[in-house]
């Protein structure tokens, strides 16, 4: 049995004894075996104590993806430190807030950033680590040597990630080591990895995708992993022959399917094809089949509790839904504190082991969010049939509220994105002087000849008219942010005025 107190000690169990087995293997550079990787940590750890971090002491992490930023993770969990990881793509002021928020007693950036960081870094240590896995803080790390973990109990924090914050504030959800830990091993034996496994691990490490299930599912089952810095076409088909699983966001799948070498023959050695993160298009899912003879499995996760529902390893991997509650995690759905009937839409909650312990300094939104006897309000609006799975219809900030009636974007979405000449389509509200909210279709094209009567007259007898779009907006791709979702925060910021000057 796992110990689920202490993060690392249950990451480490599965590579006991086997420490010159490859865990890594990397463009250009030698392998990693387990024992490199965590001997790695260790010096690492130790020198982020000397550094002065303490039990819960934040360490903020923006770098590129590389083995050492996985020690550094690691690391930190080591040495009883909270990892606080951040996109590489966020801006100084953005990140300004975020330290000006979480405090943390060391920041460990690219070189390139090290002197703006500084600047806004307040009283901690401010220590580097480039694109090659080198710099100062690796220097530091050098004269240590072993380190024995400093312990913890399940209730203590691990990690904090930060929402993506597209409804005002950032917020800081505070996971602890038995929220990582529990949910890692139920993935892991849900989706039946071992150490017969090879993963393709092409994900960023700064979100819970790439570095809480990838990560560490595979250091859980003592897989191996092909460890790519980021998504690259030709480096995942060179590595599928010799892998046997891809976790991947829907971009990953469309960019495949677009290359003439997918083929069955080309994934006959893979077990399991994975997509989360951002929906999956029926017809992605489809034509991945069709393809490659394998149906991918969704799943459905966030920031706040790890992953929650998952399509089964054995039986139907229904296209369009994500599935059913992991084991040890309860859903229901409710509007206005009421649970719905069976296939009606309303707001999916969670409870379980991976539900997080609220957010960072703001217990009033906490309070809002995470109700007393466990239950985590996602936002998300969800519905579930009659047969259990459960299909994910749209976040509950994105409800459009046409003349008094709800839309639901996904609703709209999926009969836009069946149309012939359709590539996909987001659909938004924006502000109307009549209903209050006019819904609106963002489309990307695939037929450039494609005209607003193809998408609205099609949607004439198949839609009630409060759902049909009043407008509709041609693209060449959908905004989007480094996991693949879609920003409809953004374009609702770009279309807000499209109705002004009518009256």
């Amino acid at each position: 049995m796992y110990d689920t107190n202490h993060l690392l000690n249950a990451l480490r169990t599965a590579s006991l004894g086997r420490e010159d087995d490859v865990f890594a293997s990397l463009p250009d550079r030698l392998d990693v075996t387990f024992g490199d990787l965590f001997a790695g940590a260790e010096k690492i750890a130790a020198a982020l104590v000397a550094l002065g971090v303490t039990p819960g002491d934040r360490v903020a992490v923006q770098v590129e993806k590389t083995i050492e930023a996985i020690q550094l993770y690691l690391g930190t969990v080591m040495a009883g430190g909270v990892f606080l990881p951040l996109n590489t793509a966020y801006t100084t002021p953005e990140i300004a807030f975020f330290l000006g928020d979480a405090e943390p007693r060391v920041v460990i950036c690219d070189p390139t950033r090290e002197n703006e960081t500084r600047s806004i870094a307040g009283n901690a240590s401010v220590l580097t680590l480039d694109a090659a896995g080198v710099g100062s803080l690796t220097e530091a790390a050098k004269v240590h040597a072993s380190f024995t973990p400093v312990a913890r109990n399940a209730d203590d924090l691990a990690a904090i990630l930060y929402t993506s914050g597209t409804t005002g504030r950032s917020k800081g959800a505070m996971l602890s080591h038995g929220n990582l830990a529990s949910n890692s091993m139920v993935l892991r034996d849900c989706w039946r990895f071992s150490p017969d496994d090879v993963l393709i691990h092409a994900l960023p490490i700064f979100h819970t995708h790439g570095l809480f299930v990838a990560t560490n599912v595979a250091l859980l089952a003592g897989a191996a992993v092909v460890f790519l810095p980021k998504f690259d076409t030709d480096a995942i088909i060179e590595a599928m022959p010799n892998a046997t699983s891809l976790m991947g966001v829907p971009t990953f799948y469309t960019r495949l399917l677009d290359d003439p070498r997918l083929s069955r023959e080309l994934a006959s050695n893979m077990r399991l094809f994975v997509s989360g993160s951002a929906p999956l298009l029926v017809d992605t899912h489809e034509a991945w089949e069709e393809r490659t003879g394998h149906r991918i499995l969704e799943r459905y996760g966030m920031s706040e509790t790890n992953m929650n529902t998952s399509n089964p390893y054995e039986g139907e991997r229904r296209a369009g839904t994500v599935g059913f509650p992991l084991p040890g995690v309860e859903t229901r759905i409710r509007q206005d504190g009421v649970e719905v009937e069976q296939g009606d839409i309303g707001v999916l909650e969670v409870r379980g082991p991976n539900v997080f312990k609220g957010y960072w300094q703001m217990p009033e939104k906490t309070a809002e969010e995470l109700l007393p006897d466990g239950w985590f309000i996602t936002g998300d609006m969800a519905r579930e049939d009659a047969d259990g799975y459960i299909t994910i219809v749209g976040r509950s900030k994105d409800l459009v509220i046409s003349g008094g009636f709800n839309v639901y974007p996904k609703e709209v979405e999926g009969l836009i994105d069946d149309l012939a000449g359709v590539k996909e389509s987001a659909v938004i509200g924006v502000p109307h002087h009549d209903f209050g909210e006019a819904v609106v279709a963002v489309v990307v094209r695939a037929d450039p000849s494609l005209t607003k009567a193809d998408v609205t007259d099609p949607l004439a007898d198949r839609l009630a008219k409060f759902k049909q779009p009043k407008e509709v907006i041609f693209l060449p791709e959908l905004p989007r942010n480094t996991m693949g979702k879609v920003q409809k925060k953004a374009l609702r910021e770009d279309y807000a005025k499209l109705f002004a000057g009518l009256s």
